[in-house]
Parts: C-alpha cells; sequence; structure tokens
C-alpha cells in the first residue's frame, strides 16, 4: 500500500515536470465516459468527433468506498462463522486517462486498496482509438466515424451487466451494494471494434487470450485457446422522456486451461464480506458470488434497458454452459433491476433488484440454486458522492448443495456503503 501511494507520487510529479504535458483536472478528455453520476446509463460512450487536440492531456482520478456490514448467516450444518456488525475494509482505486493524439486515449486503473490483495495491483489499462490519424490524416475517416478500436489488457465488453457493476472502489455506477450472482468480469489480454450509429445500432467483435493470469509457459495442461466474444443490440432515445435498449452478447472459449476466468475474473473480492466462511475451512474472498467454472464455455446475456423519465428497469437473462466433451452442464442467471429515481436532479432512488442462478454441474445432475433480493436506495450528495442503503436477502437450494456448506445457507441483513468517485 505504501509503495504504491509513494509511486503514484512520483508518476504525478514526473508528469507535471514534462512541459508539454497539460493536467486536465477538469475531466477534458474525448469520448470518455464520466467517473462520476453522469456516467450512470452510460454503456459504450458516445464518441465527438468535433473535439480539437491541442497536446498531451492527463487526468488523475480516484474511487473510495467503505460499506457498514450487519449481516448474519445459518446453514443445514450450523457450521458458518458468526458475523458481526461493523466497517468492512475501505477500498481504493486509482485512475489514470491520457488524452495521447488526436482520437487517440489510454486507461489505468490500480487498486490501491481491496479486500482480495492486500498489495497494490494493476487492474488494467487499454488504448482506444476513435481516430487512425496517427497512421495517415483522414485514413478510413468515414468509418471511423462511427467506430473505434480498443487494445489492451483490461476488461472485455460481454454483456451489459458489467458496465453497472462496483469495480472495487468504483461503486458510484451501482445502484446496489452486491454485484450479480453471475458475474461476468474478467481482465484479459484483448483486442475489440466497436460500431455504433447514429440510428443507435451497436456492433462489437473482439477477441482475448481468455487468460486471467499471463504467462507464457507451455504445458502438457495448457492449450491456450483464445477467447471470442460480441454483442449486437439498439440503443434509442425515443423521445425527452423514454430511452430504449436492448443487447445480446456471446462470449466462447473451448480450450481445457482457458475460459474459466468469465465469472471469476474479479480481483477486488466479494462486496459481501465474509459470508459462507465456515468454521473449519473459512472459504474465499470471493463467497457469495456464483462461478460455474466451466473451461469449454459458452455463454449469451440479453440485456433490456428501459428509462422512463425517473423509472427505470435493467435485467439479465444469461446461459453458461459447458461442452458435450465436459459433460455438457449448464447454468441460467435471471435478474430485474427496477429503481425510481427524483428529486431536482434525480439525487435520489429507491427500488429493488431479483436475481436468481439455477442449473447443473453436469447434465441431468443434481439442481443447484441461489436466489438473492435487494431492495434499498440511495443519494448524490454530489455529483461524484453517493451513499446507499439496501437490505439483502440471500438463500441456496437444491439437492446439488447437499453434503456441503451451502446446504440451506441463507445471509441477510443490512447494507450501507458510501462511495466517492472522480
Amino acid at each position: 500500500m505504501r509503495n504504491i501511494y509513494k509511486s503514484s507520487l512520483m508518476l504525478l510529479a514526473s508528469l507535471m515536470l514534462v512541459g508539454n504535458v497539460v493536467l486536465a483536472q477538469n475531466g477534458v478528455i474525448d469520448n470518455m465516459r464520466s467517473n462520476d453520476k453522469d456516467g450512470l446509463n452510460v454503456f459504450e460512450p458516445a464518441k465527438d468527433l468535433d473535439a480539437k487536440f491541442d497536446g498531451v492531456k492527463v487526468r488523475i482520478g480516484g474511487d473510495f468506498a467503505l460499506q457498514f456490514q450487519g449481516l448474519n448467516q445459518s446453514n443445514a450444518e450450523d457450521s458458518l462463522v458468526q458475523l458481526g456488525n461493523n466497517l468492512n475494509l475501505p477500498t481504493a482505486n486509482l485512475n489514470i486517462d491520457v488524452q495521447l493524439y488526436d482520437g487517440v486515449r489510454m486507461h489505468l486503473t490500480s487498486y490501491l486498496s481491496a479486500r482480495h490483495h492486500e498489495e497494490s495491483w494493476v487492474k488494467g489499462g487499454y488504448v482506444k482509438f476513435d481516430k487512425l490519424d496517427f497512421i495517415k490524416e483522414g485514413l478510413f475517416e468515414n468509418i471511423m466515424q462511427f467506430t473505434y478500436i480498443k487494445v489492451g489488457l483490461d476488461e472485455i465488453n460481454y454483456g451489459d451487466a458489467h458496465f453497472r457493476r462496483t469495480d472495487n472502489a468504483r461503486a458510484i455506477y451501482n445502484p446496489f451494494v452486491g454485484n450479480y450472482l453471475m458475474d461476468a468480469f474478467t481482465t484479459e489480454a484483448f483486442g475489440e471494434v466497436v460500431v455504433q450509429t447514429d440510428k443507435g445500432f451497436i456492433g462489437v467483435v473482439g477477441v482475448s487470450n481468455g487468460k486471467l493470469n499471463q504467462n507464457v509457459t507451455v504445458t502438457s495442461a495448457t492449450d491456450n485457446k483464445l477467447s471470442f466474444y460480441g454483442k449486437v443490440g439498439v440503443d434509442r432515445q425515443l423521445n425527452d422522456d423514454l430511452r430504449m435498449r436492448l443487447t445480446g452478447s456471446w462470449y466462447t472459449n473451448h480450450g481445457s486451461s482457458t475460459g474459466a476466468y468469465l465469472y471469476g475474473g474479479d480481483r477486488g473480492g466479494s462486496r459481501y464480506y465474509y459470508v459462507l466462511h465456515d468454521l473449519t475451512d473459512g472459504g474465499s474472498d470471493f463467497e457469495g458470488r456464483f462461478n460455474p467454472r466451466f473451461s469449454q464455455n459458452t455463454s449469451f446475456q440479453i440485456n433490456p434497458f428501459i428509462k422512463y423519465k425517473g423509472l427505470e428497469f435493467f435485467g439479465i437473462y444469461e446461459v453458461s454452459s459447458n461442452s458435450e466433451e465436459e459433460a455438457n452442464g449448464s447454468y441460467t442467471q435471471l435478474a430485474g433491476e427496477l429503481l425510481y429515481r427524483f428529486g431536482g436532479q434525480e439525487q435520489f432512488y429507491l427500488g429493488g433488484r431479483y436475481n436468481a442462478v439455477s442449473g447443473e454441474d453436469v447434465e441431468n445432475g443434481a439442481t443447484k440454486e441461489v436466489n438473492r433480493v435487494n431492495i434499498g436506495g440511495g443519494w448524490f450528495l454530489t455529483k461524484n458522492i453517493v451513499t446507499k442503503f439496501e437490505y439483502v436477502n440471500q438463500q441456496y437450494k437444491g439437492e446439488g448443495w447437499t453434503g456441503t456448506k451451502y446446504e440451506g445457507a441463507e445471509f441477510k441483513g443490512v447494507m450501507i456503503e458510501a462511495a466517492i468517485s472522480f
């Protein structure tokens, strides 16, 4: 922790010494999702090709989050640890955005404090190309008007739920504390092309190396197959009051040593601390979420989003399946989130979320079910500060949990979270 603060200060000081670098703390970075309330309900950020490049700009930002947790839990064997009411470990992110050239932007996020990693950790970063003028002025200008290219090692654009989740300390986009049960989020080496037309069409085609932990070692247990993913949809502002978005996404990797990270690639850990920890064997930092752990994985996700004035709905229908070679396991996720935002600037909101996962590890195997209900609300004190309150109830059902600590398991209670992003 101490080393990352020292390194960050050294980096900032070095940038300030470079004569042609301007610290753009007013946020003047092209085609960037705003890291505050203005970034709510932004998915793929819109393109502004009229921005004028007048030199390298650097924007330093951050995220901070802290929860008060008041949960209790139980299971069939009465083997879970007792949870008290207290504060969780605060989390923090460091964000660096750089306008490198006309239509060329870099992003980097580091986890300064996270539940899962005691040391600081570079989450990932990418370079985004909105123009190709660095190769030749006007190159593919007609195509790049509605296209951008991202290359890096960062979260891949599968599904729409990852735009509304909490990313370690960046909790400002998430109306609740926890993320979805099957949390599709992984950081891999990737390249993707995104198309957005002025009629609302959205298209994404991407490829990643399928690895969370990057290495070049080859053994008899590795096959290093690529992951392929994409998205097709439409996002239309039909009038001043009504916006409708519908997308379908897919992801596939049939490697035996790659592709298993789609629902387990978040290094931050669960937002509900120490739930489902056993008195004897403890538990992981990721308890409370569900990962099918399919190595030969094919997944697809459908996401409707509707906003009418202050009323907002977001949904998930998702299926993740294994291959026939791996016994045809399959899990289905359903989620529905209904919010009402109100106040002069929609700074207040109330709502609820229902999330359920059910399926089998192998075809015709014992069924596992996980259900969660969140009810709560929040208040944006400013564009950069939000406080949230929620009641959560999560239950484990089905014969597939028999004989494990999850048999008859349940946790429930209240969570209060405060978050700052800038």
